[in-house]
Parts: C-alpha cells; structure tokens; sequence
C-alpha cells in the first residue's frame, strides 16, 4: 500500500502586474519570484509525490574524536549527499556527508521508534548578514517519536528498546530488529497515482484475523498490478456506533467475510443506506455454501430498494468485469468458479475470492489463482473510487433519519434482517 500524499491547496495564484515605467524594489521582486515557486509546486504535487531521487543513505559510525566524553557512545550515524524533493517540490540537496548522533532516551519499560527525517528549510526564514547577494538553499535533519509530517521525507527508523542504546546494522535489512537501522519505508519520488480507494473492514463478531490479512494482501498488490490506482486500508468500522456516519465518510469501500446471516438494527440500517446512497460499496464475502448469508444479502438489497443481480445478466461492458482487467470468465477458487452478483451499491461474492488474494496456511494456492483473484478484487476497488467519485461530483448526499424510515419500510421487512 503506497501513502497518499494530499493534493496542492485550492487558492488562487496572485501575480504582479507589469507596466511601463513599474519601480522594482526587494518586495516586487519577491512577489514575482514567489508567483513563478507556487506554480512549480503546484505543478509537482499534482502529478507527483515526494521522496528521494538519489542518495542520502544512512551509516553507522564512530564518535567523532572532538565530542566530549560522554557523548562518545554507538548512537553515531552519517547522511550520505544525495537530493530528495518535499511535497511541494522543494529540492533537498545534501552536497556533503552530515554527521548526526540519535539523542532519543527511552524513558519507559517499552520500545520507541524513532524516525530520522530531513526537511526543506527556506533560507528567507533563516538569520543571515544583511550584505549577503547570494543565499544558498538548506536542510533540517531531525528525529522525532512520530511519523513524518507532510513536508518531511524519512531517511530511517529504529526501533529503541528499554535500556541503553547501541545502534547496529541489520542481520536482516528486511526484518531488522531493536538498535537496527530499518531503511524499509523509505519514499521514492514517483508519479501520483489518478485516484485513491480507502478501505475499511467491518468489525463485528464473524470479522478475523484471517480476513483481515487476506484484504492487506489485496492492497499491498495494487500498487504492483495497477499503479494507477492507490489503495490505503482504514481502521474498521463498527455499524452500531452513533457517529458511524462521521466515520464511514472517508471510505469508499466497505469489506466483509462472512458465512453467517447479515443482521442489522434500524440505526445501523439507517448508515448503511447513507453510506450507500453518497456513493460507497460494500463488499460481502461468502462461501458457496454460506446460504443465510446470501439469502440476508439478498432480503437488504431488496429492502434498500436495489435488488442485485448476477453479473452474467449485466452488459458485457460494465466496469466490474472490464476495469481494469478484463474477465470474460470469473475467477476459480479452489476448483470452483465464483459468482458476484451486483445493484445499488452491495457486490456479493460467492465463493471466498478473498481466501486467493494472499498466502494460504498450506502454502498450496497456485501463483495463476492468486494474481487472478487480485486482479478481480483490483477491479472491484477501482469500481468503488470511480462510483463514489461520480456520485459525489453529482451531489449525492440524500439522507434519511429514523423518523423517515416507516414511511418507506415496513416492520415485516425488519424482522427479516433481525432489524
């Protein structure tokens, strides 16, 4: 899963107008400098994201021989030169090695990470003589206990553990452990991806571990199947929490695998069909045997008023079977073919695709049903963003309340979901 990083700020640029006979002073000049800088930022941050171009590796070394005795200790590492660019499109240049000392102190009984990022520092903020012509551009190397903010790009992390602290290198540089550098989760500048799917898991009893990881694996393999589109995956949602609403916003998909009947009360049926009618998708997950779960399914739809239907019945063109893969035939799954049937907004599959979208515990999936299985899901996700999308740049935001719910549902259909 690759980080989404925000999109530049809509405001509208302001330039200086040029006439005949125009006096040029420090404030002018900047104003126009400072015109042609937004552009370019805006220019990168909406076709790439930040990261390094090249360079800046981080070493151990020894103390440096002039430090003070106290501070002669294994917390010494070096930044190799290199250049990174910030969100905005700021260069980061590091001409020469930088010598810098994790001063991090664990104070409790648990690990800390530790994050050594680097920063654009503008020199127009900065002290400087006030007959200097010339002022070179510079940099900001700190660590913190957080994640890299917007403008900053991560060199490295370590883990810290209780105790003293002696940094090392890696066994392992792809499972380091406690003191290690971990250089994992660095960012390479790239293309922005054209679009971003959120995707959240529904919590509730029949959620495992085992769903969850096989949704991660489906994430992880879109950057590498579809770079152009970005997946992130959210914390799971609880349908019977009050603000649901507030929560599901941000998503475009929910997710959930099941073998049992889907039930809901009136409130969470209330946020689900919100959620729904502003545009997101839930994905229902079950086995061929799962008949209460499809026959739940089933009764929702057709409460909601959107009865779904098989894909075989759809246009040969409809975006689940063609974007951006194309499936004249479903999927396998264990030697039996899915079914995925669709309407106003629910995709249920029959089948367990979710089961071939990573490892299994035997480690007896075949590499072809795997790939097959996430290209299906990627075009499931790529459905979700572009149908929320549409619907929201159509202003799709009708809601309805309790109190309006008898007007269009009877209590008859309410049992039928154990609402």
């Amino acid at each position: 899963m690759t980080e989404q990083f925000p999109l530049p700020p809509t405001k509208i640029l302001e330039r200086l107008l040029v006439t005949d006979g125009l006096l040029m002073n420090a404030d002018r000049w900047r104003i126009a400098h400072e015109y042609h800088r937004q552009r370019q930022n805006i220019h990168y941050q909406s076709l790439n994201q930040p990261g390094i171009v090249s360079g800046l590796g981080v070493c151990l070394i020894s103390a440096p021989s002039e430090v003070p005795t106290n501070y002669r200790d294994r917390r010494w590492i070096q930044i190799q030169p290199g250049i990174a660019i910030d969100l905005a499109g700021n260069p980061i240049i590091v001409p020469q090695p930088e010598t810098y000392r994790i001063a991090t102190q664990t104070q409790s009984e648990t690990s800390l990470t530790v994050y050594l990022v680097i920063s654009y520092v503008d020199p127009e903020r900065l002290r400087r003589s006030a007959t200097a012509d010339i002022l070179h551009e510079t940099f900001r190397i700190d660590e913190k206990l957080s994640p890299p903010g917007e403008t900053e790009v991560e060199l490295c992390r370590i883990l810290l553990p209780p105790g003293k602290v002696e940094l090392e290198n890696p066994a392992d540089v792809f499972f380091p452990g406690s003191n290690q550098l971990d250089l994992r989760y660095r960012h390479q500048v790239r293309s922005r991806p054209q679009a971003t799917v959120r995707v959240a898991q529904i919590a509730n009893s029949a959620a495992t571990e085992r769903s969850a990881a096989n949704l991660s694996y489906l994430l992880q393999s879109v950057s590498g199947l579809y770079p152009a589109l970005n997946a992130q995956q959210i914390e799971p949602i609880n349908l019977e929490i009050k603000d649901i609403n507030s929560q599901i916003k941000a998503c475009d998909l929910l997710f959930l695998a099941i073998r049992e009947a889907f039930s809901l009360n009136q409130e969470e049926f209330i946020g689900l069909k919100n959620y729904l009618d502003s545009g997101g998708v839930l994905l229902v997950d079950t086995s061929n045997d799962g008949d209460a779960t499809i026959s739940s399914i089933l009764n929702l739809a057709q409460q909601l008023g959107h009865p779904i239907q098989d894909i075989k019945n759809m246009k040969l063109n409809h975006p689940l079977r063609t974007e951006p893969f194309s499936f004249a035939a479903l999927p396998s799954v264990n030697q039996e073919q899915i079914h995925l049937r669709y309407g106003g907004g629910i995709i249920l599959v029959v089948g367990e695709l979710s089961t071939a979208w990573g490892l299994d515990d035997e480690l007896l999936l075949p590499r072809e049903t795997i790939r097959t299985a996430q290209e299906m899901g990627i075009n499931i996700l790529h459905f979700s963003w572009k149908r929320r999308q549409i619907m929201q740049l159509l202003g799709a935001s009708d809601r309805i309340t309790a109190s309006s719910v008898d007007s269009w549902i009877n209590q008859s259909a309410f049992d039928e979901l154990n609402i």
